[in-house]
C-alpha cells in the first residue's frame, strides 16, 4: 500500500503542519514500492532514449517524464506530445512557444529532442534530476488527494522560484506565472478574482495581476517573491480564500476576518 500523507486539519494550520513534516513524510512516500520501481527503470533507461519517439512508445519512462512537471494527465496524448518535443523550443513559431500552458515548454526544452543534435537524455545526471522532480510531483498528487488546496499550496512554493529565479522582463515573469494552470490558479484566489478573469484581454489582466499584487503584498513586481516571507503572505492568503469559498466550518468569521487583515 502507498503511503498516504497525514493532513490533520486544513487550511493555514493545515499546511503549516505539512510544511513542518514534510521531509519525513516526502521520505516515507519515496520509499513506496511503486515510486521505487518507476524511478528506477527510469533512471535505468533514460540514457538508451536517443529520439522522442523511444520516449513516447514506452509507457513508463513517459509517465516519469510527463509526472515531473505535472502533466501526467496527457499520458495518451502520445501525438501531440511528439509533436511538442521533436519541434523544440529555439523557434518562436515551436509549439511549445506557442502553448498558453508553459510547462510543457520547461518539458521540450529540458529533453532537448528539437533542439540538440545530442538531446539531454544523455547528459550523465539527467534521470536523477527527472525522477527528483517526479517524486516530488508524485507527493503533490498524494497530498491532493485528500486536500487539493493543499497541493496548490506546494505548487506555488516549489514552482515560483523557478520563475523569479529565471531570465525575462518582469512582464515576461508574470506572463509564465499565467500560463501556468496550477500558479495561476493560486494566485486568482489569492487575489479573488473569479474563474471568467481568465476570459479577458491578456494585457488587462497582466495589469490586474500587478495592481492586485501591489494591493496585497506591496509590490506589483514578480522579482518580490524571491523574498520568502511574500510567498508564505500569497500562500496564507490563498489558503484563507480557499477556506471562505468552500465554506469550511473550521474558521469562525472572526478568524477569517483576522487572517484577511494580516495578509491585506
Amino acid at each position: 500500500m502507498s503511503y498516504q500523507p497525514v493532513i490533520p486539519m486544513s487550511g493555514a494550520a493545515g499546511y503549516a503542519f505539512l510544511k513542518r513534516t514534510q521531509v519525513v513524510q516526502q521520505a516515507a512516500f519515496d520509499a513506496s514500492p511503486q515510486i521505487q520501481r518507476d524511478t528506477k527503470y527510469f533512471e535505468d533507461k533514460i540514457g538508451s532514449v536517443k529520439t522522442s519517439e523511444e520516449l513516447v512508445s514506452d509507457r513508463r519512462l513517459l509517465r516519469v517524464a510527463l509526472g515531473a512537471y505535472g502533466l501526467g494527465d496527457d499520458i495518451n496524448s502520445t501525438y501531440f506530445v511528439k509533436k511538442v518535443l521533436d519541434d523544440g523550443t529555439l523557434d518562436p513559431g515551436d509549439l511549445a512557444n506557442k502553448l498558453s500552458d508553459k510547462r510543457y515548454l520547461e518539458f521540450a526544452k529540458d529533453f532537448g529532442f528539437g533542439d540538440y543534435d545530442i538531446p539531454r537524455t544523455q547528459l550523465s545526471d539527467f534521470g536523477a534530476r527527472i525522477t527528483g522532480a517526479y517524486r516530488k510531483n508524485q507527493f503533490e498528487i498524494a497530498v491532493g488527494e485528500q486536500d487539493p488546496n493543499m497541493r496548490l499550496a506546494m505548487t506555488l512554493d516549489n514552482q515560483l522560484s523557478d520563475i523569479v529565479q529565471g531570465t525575462g522582463s518582469d512582464d515576461t515573469k508574470w506572463y509564465r506565472i499565467m500560463g501556468n494552470p496550477p500558479l495561476r490558479e493560486v494566485f486568482q484566489t489569492a487575489f479573488g478574482l473569479p474563474a471568467a478573469f481568465g476570459a479577458i484581454d491578456l494585457d488587462q489582466q497582466l495589469a490586474t495581476f500587478r495592481d492586485k499584487a501591489d494591493r496585497y503584498l506591496g509590490a506589483s513586481s514578480v522579482d518580490q517573491f524571491a523574498d520568502q516571507s511574500k510567498v508564505d503572505e500569497l500562500n496564507r492568503l490563498f489558503l484563507v480564500r480557499s477556506q471562505i469559498a468552500s465554506g469550511s466550518a473550521s474558521m469562525s468569521s472572526g478568524a477569517i476576518a483576522l487572517s484577511l487583515l494580516q495578509t491585506a
